[in-house]
């Protein structure tokens, strides 16, 4: 059991917090159990209750406990819950990139069908900065690339996908930096799978759903292929 006494003075609440998360931890607050009232806790952690009010907001927003109105609170797990950011810097890039594949066939479609002149305009420019980096770096490329594929979710006006895809790019790029590293496709053709990605563009264009659908899943099945 984690030892009682008073607290250093401040910040008081990420120490009334911590205190709490090690008692949950060691097992003084086991999950399902309900936490002394604020007076206790405030008595025990020489804080006052709104000290301990804050700190168990903290631990509620990390998923440790849970108010019930008119119960109190319980306790409902004895780690912090993963945010999703934390999973995602955590997850195998290619379970990162069978998601990203759902989400960019679907904005393609999306896409295809609300597409306004601005958008097609903002894709043909990706488009041409991405072939502007076929002179560069691996890691421009990459940039320039994944700034073509964002342009093409931002044409489907949906602002849960954008977002999606915004948190994926970390990932993404690492991952296929290191893919272009390994294989060095690069190598003989710069700008490679050039053609795919004007395809793509030409049918968003065209308001060509379906076709723009099947390009984008042929291309995200191997982003850089060989020639």
């Amino acid at each position: 059991m984690t030892p009682a006494g008073p607290l250093r003075p401040s910040p008081l609440v990420e120490q009334a917090a911590e205190r709490l998360r090690a008692q949950i931890a060691d097992g003084t607050w086991p999950v399902g159990s309900k936490l002394p009232g604020e007076t206790t806790l405030a008595k025990e952690l020489g804080v006052g209750r709104s000290t301990v009010r804050e700190a168990l907001r903290a631990l509620a927003g990390a998923g440790l406990v849970r108010p019930r109105h008119g119960a109190g609170v319980f306790v409902t797990a004895t780690e912090p819950a993963e945010d999703w950011p934390a999973q995602l810097r955590r997850a195998a890039v290619t379970d990162v990139y069978e998601v990203r594949t759902a989400v960019e066939v679907h904005a393609a479609r999306l896409a295809a069908q609300r597409r306004t002149d601005e958008d097609v305009t903002a894709i043909r420019a990706a488009l041409e900065r991405r072939r502007a980096a076929a002179d560069a770096d691996d890691e421009a490329f990459v940039d320039a690339d994944i700034a073509f594929h964002a342009a093409v979710v931002a044409a489907a006006h949906n602002i849960v996908l954008s977002g999606l895809f915004a948190q994926f790019t970390p990932v993404l790029r690492k991952g296929l930096v290191e893919l272009l590293a390994l294989t060095g496709l690069r190598h003989d053709d710069p700008n490679t799978a050039d053609d795919a990605h004007e395809a793509i563009c030409r049918a968003i264009a065209d308001g060509d759903a379906e076709e723009a659908v099947a390009l984008v899943g042929r291309e995200l099945e191997n982003p850089f292929p060989p020639d």
